[in-house]
């Protein structure tokens, strides 16, 4: 029986819209409702429902034999109880769910299970303690195991963060299998699917930092003022961030013609030639990207502290990263010791051997 499934019948019933996550939901105009027909689920709902079919269907009890007693209960085998967290952008949770994976490797300690499950962890509890990662030829998930149930988490559709407590055994966790414990056994599920969301942590939120990366290397609209990107890489935005550098220890900020005069030596240019209006260009980009601002009251400009963060990122990655790891691996380099040079040879190597064995197994 999937609650998902009751949930989406309820809803198209009362009228209410949404969109379909698999056999989840993604959207619904009406949250509150749809949360209050899923904790209507109730174990009474689940055995009227046995009851409705055993009517109609022939099984060993006769009328007779139920109304001496005899009749079927309903046991819980198996329960899933999942946290389904959309998200806007998928490609943002598909990069934050591999850095939960990567620093995440080590949940299934017996301290990090007993934490999870809200279960004692013991020399004497059967069952192995472990995470695994499983990624060949699926959806990448992190599994914690705790007896004989456990916890999985992956990227669902693409576009959520799926978490899910699986119970194989109700006993594993001091419950009876009859129904009427389903209660008993949602809290402990759904408890664990908020407790691994506590344990788990990252060292760094990626998707702060690809939005941060975006808004500096995309265009930007501010207050329907328009600014065109600065694109990393870009000559004269490298030259502009060094002139940046240079401006963060004045307590006055810098002038128009500061920053010009600057900039044209380092584009190796005149700067009594250099355009006043590309300068006046570059500078209104720099202040919509919030590199820097207008100081209140005058004709000068100081970096934010953003703006140097961003500065001092970009261009010493380029010139001491970038630059000289390119310059190694190109192929036109003069030879060298580099070790990625070799690495990236013996690469090259090995793909090359490849494609010949597959022309010999093609022929």
């Amino acid at each position: 029986m999937n609650g998902h499934e009751y949930l989406k019948r309820q809803l198209t019933q009362r009228g209410v819209a949404y969109e379909a996550l698999d056999n989840g939901v993604l959207s619904c105009e009406d949250p509150r409702r749809a949360q209050a027909l899923c904790d209507g689920l109730s174990a009474e709902k689940i055995d009227a429902l046995l009851r409705k079919w055993l009517r109609k269907l022939p099984h060993p009890y006769s009328a007779k034999d139920r109304q001496a007693g005899y009749r079927y209960q309903v046991s819980i085998l198996q329960a899933e109880f999942s946290l389904t967290q959309v998200l806007d952008r998928p490609l943002t949770g598909r990069v934050f769910f591999e850095e939960v994976i990567r620093e995440n490797l080590d949940l299934g300690r017996p301290t990090q299970v007993q934490w999870i499950f809200d279960r004692r962890v013991t020399r004497r509890t059967p069952g192995r303690f472990r995470s695994r990662v499983i990624t060949e030829g699926v959806v990448p998930s992190l599994h914690v195991d705790y007896k004989s149930s456990r916890i999985k988490q992956y990227h669902k559709e693409g576009r959520a963060l799926r978490t899910e407590t699986t119970v194989n055994n109700p006993r594993d966790f001091g419950i009876g299998k009859q129904l009427k414990n389903l209660p008993a056994l949602r809290q402990i599920g759904f408890k664990a699917n908020r407790r691994l969301l506590d344990v788990q942590t990252i060292s760094h939120d990626c998707s702060i930092g690809e939005e941060a990366f975006e808004k500096v290397v995309c265009p930007i609209e501010v207050e329907g003022q328009r600014a065109s990107a600065l694109r990393f890489g870009d000559r004269r935005i490298q030259a502009l961030f060094s002139v940046l550098e240079l401006f963060s220890l004045q307590a006055r900020g810098f002038t128009h013609s500061d920053m010009r005069a600057l900039l044209a030596q380092l584009l190796g240019l005149d700067p009594a030639h250099y355009p006043q209006g590309r300068m006046s260009y570059d500078l209104r980009r720099l202040r919509l990207h919030g590199l820097i601002e207008r100081i209140p009251h005058s004709h000068r400009y100081e970096p934010t502290t953003l703006g140097l963060r961003v500065a001092l990122f970009f261009s010493r990655t380029y010139a001491r990263l970038l630059r000289p790891i390119l310059a190694d691996i190109a192929p036109n380099a003069p030879p060298g010791h580099s070790p990625i040079r070799a690495a990236f040879e013996r690469l090259q190597t090995r793909i090359d051997q490849a494609c010949q064995e597959a022309q010999l197994a093609i022929r």
